[in-house]
């Protein structure tokens, strides 16, 4: 079994610090086996690392849509923000990637609706039903039901913005995945594991923000 973690940010994202050496440490540690780096409306970062690590990361994007947040894992170009939810999934089904819905249901964290996600489930790939930052929001149970209701994989992610959070919520399955074929059959026999963040895994992405709009102003 390998530990895989589906939704997570680098320094990439505005709200994230984690950087390359602490992704290949995490992974040289066996802290994770498999990563898919997520980063809100970017995918550089998680190409140049897929070309030096292979098939331990996958590329993925948190996508804003005017419905909310959804991630697209296994792409190959970068997606838009700010589209109408259908046109993103069609874009991401368009490259053969998987559409992941994350956090859902959370307000604070642009998570799509209830209303959205019946919408378009019979869209939807995976549903996070253990998101590693949810505390105050968490709808983790309800998105589960609804996850095997639908017959829809479901997984727990991080959404990790600081290395140290890195490898307390992951999902256990077989092998690391080829291809997403391969990852959604897998995900049918997955352990999920969710541990409760501490406070700075909440806060690390206001924290990260602000660190980064006082540099850009010169302030040290």
């Amino acid at each position: 079994m390998i530990k895989i973690d589906l939704h997570n940010h680098s320094i990439k994202s505005p709200d994230s610090n984690i950087t390359e050496r602490q992704y290949k440490l995490a992974l040289k540690n066996s802290i994770l086996d498999c990563i898919a780096i997520t980063d809100h409306n970017e995918i550089e970062f998680a190409q140049n690392m897929n070309k030096k690590l292979g098939d331990s990361i996958i590329v993925g994007e948190e996508i804003a849509t005017k419905q909310g947040e959804i991630i697209g894992l296994f792409l190959s170009k970068l997606i838009e923000p700010n589209l109408a939810i259908d046109t993103t999934i069609k874009k991401i089904k368009s490259q053969g990637g998987l559409v992941y819905v994350p956090h859902p249901f959370e307000t604070v964290r642009s998570g799509i609706s209830r209303e959205t996600l019946y919408k378009i489930v019979e869209k939807v790939d995976i549903i996070e039903s253990s998101n590693g930052r949810a505390v105050f929001q968490n709808y983790g149970a309800e998105a589960e039901v609804i996850a095997k209701n639908s017959n829809i994989p479901h997984a727990a992610s991080s959404d990790a913005h600081r290395a140290g959070a890195l490898g307390k919520t992951f999902t256990f399955i077989e092998s690391t995945p080829k291809s997403p074929k391969e990852l959604l059959l897998m995900l049918d026999e997955a352990k999920l594991v969710y541990k409760r963040p501490s406070l700075f895994d909440v806060i690390a992405p206001k924290s990260n923000r602000l660190k980064k709009t006082l540099n850009l102003k010169g302030v040290n």
